[in-house]
């Protein structure tokens, strides 16, 4: 018997990412594909600490269902997070604990999308977005970006143009573009959103990763200074890359009206995010260890970006273009064609993959007007000595002929 599916599944297709990582199971590979953290810089030895403080200090409420909102002593403990990081004005209750920040993005489209309606991204931008953007029935629309993070300028148009239902941005450290939006340019965003009543979901699970100097304050914090605007915007925040990823807790916090709405939904999905998982988080965030966890993470992240970067110079020279980035997990990088040399992504990486080696090529994470010769590397899981042997078969497997 044919299965009649949903009308809505014709409007996506599987990850190409996901796809990518069946040809990685070989042994030997040297992956820059993933997007993942290292699960070796986790802080195992704390993290035991806190399941076995939160076994003991109530384990009926660790090991039961939770409110859908989330557990309590995490949601003050992520609302003294944001307050540290100049978000002075959110509380506990302002914010709703989520099984990662991608469920977020998936409530708040839940919640705002119809069929038709338009989204603008930045073109680049993070594939999961585009993807479920497009379930919900959107039109999706790229705004441009450069090193700076999205041109305003095109965005205005563009909003003037469409009248979007939502704009999705990932102002730091972006996936894939590595970039971040200047304070200048983010001030500009939050006074479009607020005149053009246009909400903003400012996804930031990279912030925290930077390598040296802290990138501008986020969208949020930065709403108390342009009227209206903190009104129109939702940010999405998460603990997978700076504490656990199997963990999968990440926060939403939106304005009351829309917060209640996601609240609603998230009773239809999950009922609640794993209370055992959050307890733990509580825990740990309590414990005060996390400041020299990302200490130790931003340092290492830190050194393996800078090695990548040196190594493609070196190797590359001419026939790969890319801005180094100040922190995240990636680098951002464009095919020049210099020399004769390839300039298909996806034919590189198909080479690269037969020499033990593998990267995302760039067209998937656009919205529109795919750019092939642009790829995405994460230097986040592979130590330095894996780095350059990797960009050692990179370069032979573009220089093949």
């Amino acid at each position: 018997m044919s299965l009649h599916f949903a009308n809505r599944l014709n409007q996506v297709e599987t990850s190409a990412i996901r796809e990518l990582f069946k040809l990685l199971g070989k042994p030997g590979i040297i992956s820059f594909a993933g997007g993942f953290p290292d699960v070796t810089l986790c802080d195992a030895p704390g993290i035991t600490e806190a399941v076995n403080a939160a076994l003991k200090a109530d384990p009926a409420a660790a090991l039961a269902y939770g409110a859908t909102e989330g557990y309590g002593p995490l949601r003050e403990q992520l609302a003294a997070f944001m307050q540290a990081k100049g978000c002075t004005d959110v509380s506990a209750d302002q914010l709703v604990v989520t099984t990662g920040s991608q469920q977020g993005m998936d409530l708040l489209a839940k919640c705002m999308i119809s069929p038709g309606d338009k989204v603008i991204v930045e073109g680049p931008t993070f594939l999961a977005a585009i993807q479920c953007f497009r379930l919900y029935g959107a039109e999706v629309i790229s705004a441009p970006i450069d090193s700076d993070g999205v041109d305003v300028d095109a965005l205005e148009r563009l909003v003037d143009e469409h009248q979007p239902k939502l704009i999705y941005l990932i102002p730091t450290f972006g996936n894939p573009s590595g970039a971040t939006l200047t304070l200048e340019r983010r001030k500009r965003v939050l006074a479009l959103a607020a005149r053009t009543r246009t909400l903003v979901i400012e996804d930031d699970p990279y912030g925290d990763l930077y390598f040296d100097t802290p990138p501008p304050a986020s969208m949020l914090a930065l709403s108390r200074e342009v009227p209206g605007s903190r009104e129109v915007l939702a940010h999405c925040g998460s603990l997978s890359k700076i504490l656990s990823a199997g963990l999968r807790l990440g926060w939403l916090i939106a304005p009351p009206e829309l917060l209640a709405r996601t609240i609603m939904c998230k009773q239809f999905s999950d009922a609640n995010t794993s209370t055992f998982a959050q307890a733990t988080a509580a825990q740990y965030l309590a414990a005060g260890r996390l400041p020299d966890t990302l200490a130790k993470v931003r340092s290492v992240y830190a050194q393996r970006a800078q090695t990548l970067c040196s190594a493609l110079e070196d190797g590359l020279g001419q026939a790969l273009s890319f801005v180094p980035p100040q922190g995240g997990l990636f680098v951002w990088a464009r095919l020049t064609g210099a020399d004769g040399a390839l300039q298909d992504a996806g034919e590189w990486n198909r080479r690269c993959v037969e020499r033990g080696v593998a990267f995302v090529p760039g067209a998937p994470f656009f919205a529109a007007q795919a750019d092939p010769a642009t790829l995405r590397l994460s230097f986040a899981t592979a130590d330095v000595e894996k780095i350059f042997e990797g960009v050692a078969r990179m370069t032979a497997a573009l220089l093949q002929r």
